[in-house]
Order: C-alpha cells, then sequence, then structure tokens
C-alpha cells in the first residue's frame, strides 16, 4: 500500500477512480490510465488457496476413511495449480479468490475472517488497494459448511415456478453476500439432451424454454441480493458424444443455436446475468474457451452482453492439455483472451505475466488486456470495490450473525421440496393415508397410463397398519443432495463431520408422517455395487407388511465417486447397481410395493412400472426431501411436480428428450426401436383430476410480425384442491428446414378448488415461431403454425392452427423471448406467469 492508500480518506483528495459520484465507465477508464501493463494483467487472474483438489486430499493428505477423487487426468494441471504462493500471486494485484468459504469446513466466523486476511493481502499488494472479488458456487444453495442445502436444479425444474425460483435464489444470495462473497457460479442453463449424462442433475431439464425462463428467475433473484449470476457452461457441454463428461459435441451451429443458447440469451436480456462460464466441451472440433464466434461475436456483438466471461476451473490450460489446440498454458491463456475469456478461474496459469512479454513482442494486442481488465474493474466498481470506505473488515460485517441454514432457508428448502415431488402412478394404493385422513382423496389419479386410474376412494380408506421402508436411498439423506451440495461436494474428505445440516430421511419421515403404523427398515444393498446380502432382509420385511414403500436411486459424488454429478455417466439407463434386482424381488413378494426413485437424472422404468403399485420420482429434493416425500405418500401434500424431462421406458433409447425432429420419433416399423416414453415430458399426476379444453384462438391469420392469443379453460373435475400446469406447445407445419414435431412456447400454473375452473390466455407473438435457417439466420416464416395445448407433451387435446402471413422475417436479439400467459378467474390471479 503507498504512503497516500494509508492516509485517512478524510485527509486527502478522491482519485478520480475512487469517486463514486462519477460514472462508472469514467472511473473505470481512470483507473485503467493509472495502471501499468503488469497490473492490468494481475486482474485477470485468481487464486484458490485450500485446494484439495491439486493434492490427494490436503496437503496433509486424506483424512482417514476418506476417499480420494479420480483426477488422475488432471493432476498435473491441479499440482501446477496450487504452488505459487500467495504474495506472488497478488503482487501484482488479483482478480479474483476463489472459494474461501466453500474449500473446507469452516464457520461463516471462520470463513470471514480468512476473507478478511486474503483481502488484507490483495489490497496491501495492489499500488491501487484494489480488492478481489470472491466467488463461490452455488449451484444447490450456497456451497459453504452449514449452509442450507436446497433441491437440485433437476427439482426446480419440476417446479415449473419461476417465482419460487427467484425468492430461493434471492435467499442464498443474501447469505452468500452476508459473508463477502460478490459472485456466484450459477445457474446451470446447459440443455439436456442425453440422460446418461452425469451432469443433469444441475439442469433444469430438456425443454430450451423452461431452461431459460427459470434459468432467468435464478439470476434476478441472485442478483437482486446484490451477488452477480454466472451462466454457465457456455455453450454445448450438456451434448457431449455418449454422454461422456467433457466428450466432444457432435453438433452443428443451427441446432447449437435454436436448442442450447437461447436459454443463455433470456438469462443475459431478461434477467440480467453479469457474468458467463465456458464450457470445457469442444463443439464440431472447436472448444469453447477458444472461440471467437461464440463468446464474442454472439455473446458480446449480437446480445450485447457486457459483463465478464470467466473460465471454467482450469479450461484456460485445458486447451493444451486436453484440446490440444495450444502448444502450453502460456499460449492457451493468449488463445482464451482473444477469444474472450476476461478472467481466469480457479488460479492464474494461462493469463500470467507472460501475457505482458508477448505485449512487448508484438505478439498479442494490448487492446485485449485492456479490454478484458476493463469489464473486470467495471464490476468491481459496480459492487463498491473501489469506494474510498471500502475495507476487507467491512466486506463481511453481517458474517457474526448469518444463520446459514435459518428457519426462513428451511421453510424455502421445504417448499420448494414439496412442490417438486412428481407422482407418476398412484395404484390402488396411494394415497396411504386414503381420503379421509388426506383431506379428500379422489376417485382416479387422472393418470391415464396409470394401472390404478379408476381405482375408487373408498378402496384407499384403510390406511396401513405394517410398512416396511427398504431401498438404499430410504435412511440416507445424502441421496436428496447434489453433487455441489457441501455434504457431497467436501465433505466427504472430512468424513468425522457429518452432513453440517438437519437432513430427516425418508424413514424418520414416514415414521412421523403414519404414527399408528408399524414401521420395519432394511436397506436392502447399497446404491452402487453387485453385493445381494441385504436382499434376504428387505424381502422379509415387505413379506410381513401390509405395504413396501422402496426408496431407490442415486447418491452424487464427484468424478466416479457416484452415480449421478459430475464426471459420474452412467452406461445405460438402469437403476444402479443392484436396485433394479431387488425392486422385482419385493415385487415378487405379493405386498403393494411403492416404489420411490430420488435421483439427479431420469431412469428408465419400463419393467418397474410392469409391477410397482405406485410411482414417484423425486429429483434430488434436498434437506428437506424426507418430509415432502412422506408427505405426498401419504396424501398431506397434493403433488404438484411436473416432469422437465421424459422417464424412458428401456434403459438404452436414445435420443432421450421430446424436442424431436419427425425422424426422430416413432417411426411406425421403419425401425424396431420405439423411443416413446414412459411418461412423457411435462407430465404429473395428482390426487384429483384436471381437464383442459375450448382452445380459442383471438385470429386465424397474424403478420409473420404480428401476435395472437391462446385461450384454454382448466377445470378441477376431482374431489381435492390442486394445481394444474397448462402447457402451449406450437409445431411448424412445414419449414425450410426440419422442426421439433412439438415445442413448448409457454406454461402457467393454476390453483383450483374442486369444481372450479380457470382461464388461462398465452399472448403469442410470431417471434417464439423463430428459427436457425439454412443461411445460418434467425427467421420467422409465413405458413401455418399448429398450436397445442394441455398437461404435457403427449397429452394436448386442444389442437387449432394459425396462418402467419406476409414476408419470411429475419430476427435477432431484441425478439420476443417469452409467451406471457394470464390467469383469469377464481382459480388464480390476473397476472402474467410466464
Amino acid at each position: 500500500m503507498t504512503a497516500l492508500d494509508r492516509t485517512p480518506t478524510a485527509e486527502r483528495a478522491l482519485r478520480p477512480w475512487q469517486d463514486p459520484a462519477l460514472a462508472v465507465a469514467d472511473r473505470v477508464d481512470a483507473l485503467l490510465a493509472e495502471m501499468t501493463l503488469e497490473e492490468k494483467i494481475g486482474q485477470l487472474g485468481s487464486r484458490w488457496l485450500g485446494n484439495d483438489m491439486s493434492h490427494d486430499a490436503s496437503e496433509t493428505g486424506p483424512e482417514p476413511g476418506a476417499e480420494p477423487l479420480n483426477v488422475a487426468p488432471m493432476q498435473d494441471v491441479f499440482a501446477a495449480s496450487g504452488t505459487v504462493p500467495l504474495e506472488e500471486a497478488v503482487r501484482h494485484g488479483l482478480g479474483h479468490l476463489t472459494r474461501v468459504h466453500g474449500s473446507a469446513p469452516v464457520t461463516p466466523a471462520q470463513g470471514a475472517a480468512e476473507v478478511v486476511r486474503l483481502q488484507r493481502a490483495v489490497v496491501e499488494a495492489s499500488r491501487h488497494g484494489i480488492p478481489a472479488i470472491v466467488h463461490e458456487e452455488c449451484l444447490t444453495g450456497f456451497t459453504a459448511y452449514g449452509a442450507t442445502v436446497y433441491p437440485a436444479a433437476i427439482a426446480w425444474a419440476a417446479t415449473f415456478d419461476p417465482g419460487l425460483v427467484e425468492r430461493m435464489a434471492a435467499a442464498i444470495g443474501r447469505d452468500m453476500r452476508a459473508v463477502g462473497v460478490h459472485q456466484g457460479l450459477s445457474p446451470v442453463l446447459d440443455v439436456v439432451r442425453d440422460y446418461r449424462w452425469g451432469r443433469v442433475e444441475e439442469t433444469m431439464g430438456e425443454d430450451p424454454y423452461l431452461v431459460g425462463t427459470l434459468g432467468a428467475a435464478y439470476v434476478r433473484g441472485l442478483e437482486g441480493a446484490g451477488v452477480i449470476a454466472t451462466l454457465k457452461h457456455f455453450a454445448g457441454y450438456s451434448a457431449s458424444r455418449a454422454a461422456r463428461n467433457h466428450g466432444p459435441v457432435p453438433m452443428g451451429r443451427r441446432e447449437l443455436m435454436d436448442m442450447i443458447l437461447p436459454p443463455f440469451e433470456t438469462a443475459i436480456a431478461l434477467g440480467g446475468a453479469r457474468s458467463v462460464m465456458n464450457s470445457y466441451a469442444d463443439v464440431d472440433g472447436v472448444p469453447a474457451g477458444a472461440d471467437p464466434w461464440l463468446l464474442t461475436e454472439v455473446l458480446r456483438e449480437e446480445w450485447g452482453f457486457t459483463g465478464t466471461v470467466v473460465s471454467d476451473y482450469w479450461a484456460v490450460p485445458f486447451l493444451a492439455t486436453m484440446h490440444l489446440v495450444a502448444a502450453g498454458p502460456e499460449e492457451a491463456g493468449a488463445l482464451a483472451l482473444g477469444a474472450g475469456i476476461d478472467v481466469e478461474l480457479p488460479d492464474t496459469l494461462g493469463f500470467g505475466q507472460h501475457l505482458a512479454e508477448r505485449v512487448r513482442r508484438g505478439e498479442l494486442s494490448e487492446a485485449l488486456v485492456d479490454r478484458a481488465a476493463r469489464r473486470l474493474l467495471t464490476q468491481k466498481a459496480q459492487l463498491g470495490l473501489l469506494d474510498p470506505g471500502w475495507t476487507p473488515e467491512g466486506s463481511v460485517a453481517g458474517a457474526g450473525a448469518v444463520d446459514l441454514d435459518s428457519p426462513a432457508n428451511r421453510a424455502l428448502a421445504r417448499e420448494l421440496a414439496e412442490r417438486s415431488i412428481i407422482l407418476l402412478d398412484a395404484g390402488n394404493v396411494l394415497p396411504l393415508l386414503g381420503e379421509d385422513s388426506a383431506a379428500g382423496a379422489p376417485a382416479s389419479t387422472g393418470a391415464d397410463m396409470s394401472a390404478g386410474a379408476g381405482t375408487s376412494a373408498d378402496e384407499r380408506r384403510t390406511a396401513p397398519r405394517r410398512v416396511a421402508v427398504v431401498g438404499p436411498a430410504a435412511h440416507d439423506p445424502r441421496t436428496f443432495m447434489g453433487c455441489y451440495a457441501f455434504p457431497n461436494h467436501v465433505l466427504p474428505r472430512h468424513p468425522g463431520l457429518g452432513l453440517g445440516v438437519e437432513a430427516p430421511t425418508v424413514l424418520d419421515a414416514l415414521t412421523a408422517e403414519l404414527p399408528g403404523a408399524q414401521i420395519s427398515y432394511a436397506k436392502g444393498c447399497e446404491v452402487r455395487g453387485e453385493d445381494r446380502s441385504g436382499f434376504d432382509g428387505a424381502v422379509a420385511a415387505a413379506r410381513d407388511a401390509d405395504v413396501c414403500v422402496a426408496v431407490v436411486g442415486d447418491l452424487a459424488g464427484l468424478f466416479g465417486q457416484g452415480t449421478s454429478g459430475e464426471g459420474c455417466d452412467a452406461d445405460d439407463l438402469r437403476l444402479p447397481g443392484v436396485q433394479a434386482d431387488l425392486l422385482a424381488e419385493l415385487a415378487a413378494t405379493g405386498t403393494p410395493l411403492v416404489v420411490v426413485v430420488v435421483s439427479g437424472r431420469p431412469y428408465a422404468l419400463g419393467e418397474v412400472h410392469a409391477y410397482a403399485a405406485a410411482l414417484v420420482q423425486a429429483f434430488m429434493p434436498g434437506e428437506e426431501g424426507g418430509a415432502a416425500i412422506a408427505g405426498v405418500l401419504s396424501g398431506r401434500i397434493q403433488p404438484v411436480g411436473r416432469l422437465p424431462v421424459q422417464i424412458p421406458r428401456g434403459p438404452g433409447g436414445q435420443p432421450g428428450t421430446y424436442l424431436q425432429p419427425p425422424l426422430g420419433t416413432d417411426s411406425h416399423g421403419i425401425s424396431n426401436l420405439d423411443p416413446t416414453p414412459l411418461f412423457p415430458f411435462g407430465y404429473g399426476a395428482s390426487y384429483t383430476a384436471f381437464e383442459v379444453t375450448g382452445l380459442r384462438l383471438s385470429h386465424e391469420e397474424v403478420p409473420t410480425d404480428g401476435e395472437f392469443t391462446a385461450t384454454v379453460t382448466v377445470r378441477n373435475t376431482g374431489g381435492r384442491a390442486g394445481e394444474e400446469v397448462v402447457q402451449l406447445y406450437l409445431h411448424d407445419v412445414l419449414a425450410q428446414v426440419t422442426r421439433p414435431v412439438r415445442q413448448l412456447t409457454g406454461y402457467a400454473r393454476v390453483r383450483l378448488e374442486p369444481g372450479e375452473s380457470a382461464e388461462v390466455c398465452f399472448h403469442v407473438h410470431a417471434d417464439r415461431t423463430a428459427f436457425t435457417g439454412r443461411d445460418l439466420r434467425r427467421v420467422v416464416e409465413p405458413g401455418d403454425v399448429e398450436v397445442l395445448a394441455g398437461t404435457s407433451a403427449a397429452d394436448l387435446p386442444c389442437r387449432g392452427v394459425v396462418r402467419l402471413t406476409g414476408p419470411s422475417r429475419h430476427v435477432g436479439h431484441d425478439r420476443r423471448l417469452v409467451t406471457p400467459a394470464e390467469v383469469r378467474g377464481r382459480g388464480g390471479a390476473d397476472a402474467i406467469q410466464s
């Protein structure tokens, strides 16, 4: 720190870049003018102290019983990443501090003290006293010890509720900001293309519109709390060949532009995201981290994005070590900087001071350094880090009082969990407590494909006296949590500390939910592995019960240490290990079998559905998941979740998503493989029934720059209050390129009392029919567009046709990105939902 910087603020004049009264752009220009080339380059780097992955598990080795991560292919990069002392890393300034709270189990106070220590080192090493941005992960909540573990993103998607997702993100942001965090590495906007990919749990499903609207809502919540949201992984990561993590992506630009990019565009335009993280993938041979078309032409020039592009962890050196498009990390740094990456995470390898020598030799334009530094410094100014009153201590002033798992957080986690559970088939056993105890179960589930549809409520009145609870996910709360939840992400390397949060299991919750029942428990088997030694005990428990609740699915981990999560890809879509065999033996007892799948991806359940008495899907519902599952099983909670992905029939049916052109659908005998799912996208049953009828179109013809309204009536025809998600799909009847046979264009959640109805009005602009044409420009074409409405991609009873007239019209980033939905009537507020 200079002598001037040590002078009390009141005794010296403000430098121009410190003056909050000036425009941010002027402040940043003034600061850049005072900085040396080395200081500007310093802003482009980062430092991760406490990174376990650079060694076996920590500098002293893994704790007893800890399972080391399988990161051998990346070990050289990890090792290089952790060798630079802090004093050297911050000598010319620093852009980011990496995961100060999220790398080890520390309390908020301990983490805050470390933030202060590190920020003090950064500030004192800088001539200008510029602090670092502190970033953390927040995929299932703040990834920190003792912080609320919310449901995984795939479960947010099952709610079809942007407002709820926004409230959750705001709560996450408030907690992070209170302990000195400025940037969160979320949301994931990858669109699922293959269910075998391990990171399906981190996504919001397979539909670009659903992902985009929910992603924009998350961004609004996080940014509204003062934390920079980071969109990832830009772009194509989820479409890797054979669903292999870090695999190449065999995708042309048209598919990329129509299926992968729209959620990112929506979250920037409607959410206000201020950061984007590049994908590890290479698309058609071009790594995202070295692609100026993607990171500059599309993101900056077409979409007008003005924030920062940060690298995914080690993505810059990976250009050399994995993609082999650079001779070494230094060349990789120059390549990434030129493409449009502004800050290298989690440590500085490619964006080091060698860039200064390249500039001086004329090999790299200093304008590229200035461009990236300006973007990063702009965010520091926006965050108040350049203000004269900023201090490291002041940045964590709220840390002493913050409760990272507060009652308000838990209530929000509970609401998300409850609204994400998907009833696939109630059969003739659910709800367990019957009509009287469950506030009025209906005469049918409303699921036409259910074996139990049409079962009378009188046949369900008697609650079971003896309940067997079995399965590897029945009494292990870690199965509720995603790969990036702290208990699964970090605590496996600290096995003596438990979970850090209270998380009742399904067994715990059912015991409380069914106080009059005799509950027995048997694990049966592990989530993965071939051990069947527990089968006999589980079968005996089932045989002696009135009903058996089997809870199976996933346990998330990293790089092969789980059945779901980063680097935990699947060969096929069979339930992991011997869980399917366990279910078959349980069913053979003759005891009604309720199967609950707690997973991060959809599994093929065709065989299971054939013998299960009832079927429930819970996508990693977080710390409050046990009570949510138990409440749905008992009938206390009306299930309202809807599938953001399909449930396949067979384990090898790929491609699995509903967004297929004509040749990707059932070919009616031309191929012997039938891709028809067991349960379609958007599907979800409940303990009442709904009908959607009476489609009315405001116009039969509209110009290619016009708009029409599609209105339907939704009615609760059952005997219990409930919620339905009314969905609107479009089908381009004739186009210059093949188009999906149907694609979601709008949705609205409607709550209705028994017998009540409401109107849902979708305001559809012609822009919503736009697609990427043969010339790779987005176009709205004249012609017929089929309009379909209903309750899933396969249940669309309402159909009509609108003709677009006039000339073809090319559209850009200013086109309409959403379809507002208005609910009218007693069943919902007169409000725009999506």
